[in-house]
């Protein structure tokens, strides 16, 4: 599959302070990374630690907090990791599944599907 990046706004809980963002999709990754100078910027604050498996199988901790992201005309608050300043932002599978969202590898773009209640 190729990779594409798709444009997200990413904002605080509140919604009063919002950024665009160009993030790639990435289905193998589980939540939506961002830079945390962006996320600090937007007055976002960590909840807890949590460990990650990177591409290269090493674990690390890093901070995970929630911000309202706004993507294909809907808005909803998800999770958020705290990765080092100028880390990809990456559009993780649970905000995927959040937004109703699925991957068109092909055509590289998303597209609306079902949820799943069976």
């Amino acid at each position: 599959m190729g990779t594409f990046t798709v444009p997200i706004e990413v904002g605080d809980l509140a919604g009063r302070q919002v950024l665009p963002v160009d993030a790639l999709v990435d289905t193998g990754a589980s939540d939506t990374v961002l830079p945390q100078d962006v996320l600090d910027k937007l007055g976002v604050t960590p909840i807890v630690r949590r460990p990650f498996r990177l591409a290269d199988e090493r674990i690390v901790e890093y901070a995970v907090g929630q911000a309202r992201i706004r993507l294909s005309g809907e808005e909803f608050i998800v999770l958020v990791i705290f990765a080092p300043e100028g880390t990809m932002p990456l559009l993780g599978a649970t905000t995927l599944e959040t937004f109703s969202l699925g991957v068109d590898p092909k055509a590289q773009r998303l597209m609306p599907v079902p949820g799943l209640l069976k």
